[in-house]
This record gives structure tokens, sequence and C-alpha cells, in this order.
């Protein structure tokens, strides 16, 4: 990609975040010796206000306690995905101590690849539309509202409150943005789907907000730490919801608050991001899905306990395959305030 389009020289980040009813399934499952192990527990929700269901998918670390309660994810994924997807995300989350609620939004999910293939472009753009982003986000408020219920049983009691993070890809980085307030108006009206509960917050491959062409305004009530993740070939390619690399940039440099991160790999795809295992590249691949679960563990560790130490290390393991940028001494990062610094 040519160095107009992505100029990190220009791009400035914050050093202090920097790093940084039911029918239930159980399996459990090992990452590798040195890591705790894990349950993925399914809930087949309904919310019976809107008449549509909403299935999640739990990760959870099983050392948790209410003794000792847990940070939670919840994770929107991306149009046409499912519960099950992102999973690499979820087990290293929960093999970390840090638990993540899948959820599937039923009107944007696998279904749209099911029926007459000639019919896929159609359902695409059906679940693109505004509608289904406001049904979206109240499908986080939902799930949400359930798992800290006593619907979701002794887990309830072991979830911190207090670092509650909202994370997604794709479409799902949208409903992520409108959960911890993002806006737009309609007909004179604001639509608001914020979710104060919300403490920080994971956008991966964020698309542009289509039609809105003052993003500041769309963005300017987003508050809360952000982690923005991209890469330098993150396209897609939907007719009529083309979105290159500069729409996730221009999300990033929209939002007001000095509390985010931006990280951008070089190459790559816009699906390297979800469980498939060959896109973007079978290498780069795999060491893109690492850089991104590390980083994020990171980003909580700093923003919940002001701890960077991860920050430098991160960049050194993983500097080989982010976007070029100028050589930067880190070392000083380390006892910074706020402050911003090129990457």
């Amino acid at each position: 990609m040519k160095s107009d389009r992505i100029d990190m020289t220009r791009r400035q980040m914050t050093a202090m975040l920097l790093l940084a009813p039911l029918a239930i399934t159980h399996s459990s499952s090992r990452a590798d010796q040195a890591d705790p192990p894990y349950s993925a527990i399914d809930f087949d929700w309904v919310d019976r206000a809107r008449s549509r269901p909403v299935p999640a998918r739990l990760y959870w670390p099983t050392a948790a306690s209410s003794e000792m309660p847990v940070p939670l994810v919840v994770f929107s994924h991306g149009i046409g995905g499912s519960r099950q997807g992102y999973s690499y995300l979820g087990k290293h989350w929960s093999t970390h101590g840090i638990a993540s609620l899948h959820v599937q939004h039923v009107g944007s999910d696998a279904a749209l690849w099911r029926g007459n293939p000639f019919g896929v472009i159609g359902r695409l753009h059906a679940a693109a539309q505004e509608q289904e982003a406001i049904a979206r986000a109240a499908d986080v408020r939902f799930a949400l509202d359930r798992m800290l219920s006593g619907e979701a049983g002794h887990h309830a009691a072991a979830v911190n409150r207090q670092r509650l993070i909202a994370a997604g890809h794709s479409y799902g980085a949208n409903t992520t943005l409108l959960t911890i307030g993002a806006q737009v108006v309609r007909n004179g009206q604001t639509i608001d789907c914020l979710d104060p509960r919300f403490s920080a917050a994971v956008v991966i491959s964020a698309p542009p907000f289509y039609g809105e062409t003052d993003l500041p305004a769309v963005l300017r009530n987003v508050s809360v730490p952000t982690l923005h993740v991209t890469a330098t070939d993150d396209v897609i390619e939907i007719p009529g919801y083309h979105s290159e690399v500069a729409d996730r940039l221009a999300i990033f440099d929209a939002i007001a608050s000095p509390q985010k991160l931006l990280a951008v790999f070089r190459g790559g795809s816009h699906s390297m991001f979800t469980d498939r295992p060959f896109t973007g590249g079978l290498s780069l691949n795999a060491k893109v899905k690492a850089a991104t679960a590390d980083l994020t563990l990171a980003f909580f560790a700093f923003a919940f306990e002001r701890n960077n130490a991860a920050l430098t290390q991160w960049q050194t393991n993983w500097r080989p395959i982010l976007a070029q940028a100028p050589a930067t001494d880190l070392a000083p990062l380390v006892n910074m305030a706020p402050a911003s610094v090129s990457l």
C-alpha cells in the first residue's frame, strides 16, 4: 500500500492506552499445559420483548469465583458470523482469566449464507440496514443483562462489573461503537444505543458509518478507552459497501478522546481477524491472530490496572509485522503520563 494511504508518522497514539428457560451445552478445552482450563457454554436466550432469539457462547475461566471476579468481554461478530466465531479470542481471553460472551445476531448471522446463492447479496444488503444495526446493539445489552442476572447462574456473581469490555469485528465493530456512545440523527431524532456499563472497547476493522459525513459528530460521545486494530489490506468487498483501510483510520481519528490506541498490521485482509486460517496469508494470519490476542490483554491490563509493562514487550515481539513506522524509542513510554507518540 502506498505510504500516503497510511502515514503512520502523522497518526498519534496515546501512550496511556498504547498497550494496552436455557438450553446449555458444555465443552472443555486446554490451550496448552501452561494455560488454565476454560469452559465453553452455550445459552439460547430469547428477548421476548422483541421476539428475537439472542444465542450466545460464553468462554469462562474455570478458576473464576465470586471471591476473585473476572473481567467480561461482550463480543459482536461481523456480518454472516455466529457465536461460534472468533474462538481464538475467546479461548485466549479465558485461559488468561478473562471471560467473554460471544453474541449471535440473528438478523445478520450465518443464516445469510444459506438458501438461494443468487440471493446472498440481497440478504447481505438487508442485514446492513439501520434497523438491524440498532437491533444488534440491543442484542448486546440484552445478553449483558442476562449474563449479570440469575439466568447465568453462579457466573453472574463472578463477573467484575467494573471491568466490562465491548468488542467486535467489522459490523460487530460498528455495533461496539454504538454500544459505547456513537450516535446518528434520523428525522431530527438521535439514535442512542449507549450502554454505560462498558468501561473499555476493542474495535477491530470498523467499517464507516455509511451515509454519515461528519464522523466526529457521530463519535463525539465515545469516552471510554478504545483499542483499534486493522491491517493495510483490510478491505471490505460487499457490493454497495466497499470500504478500505482508510475508513478504519478515519474512525480512529474521529474519536476525540485521547484514550485510544491504533494498531495497523502490514498486509493481511479484512477476514483475517475471523477464525478463517488462510485469508491474508497462512503465516501472517496466525501471527496477526496471536498478536491481536496479546495486544488486547495488554490493553486490558493498562486500561484497568495502569500497568503498561506489556507495552514495550508487545511492540518488541510484533514489530516485524506492523505497518512501516519511524523508529521510536519506546523506553520513555514506561514512565509517561497521557501523551501522544508515533508507533
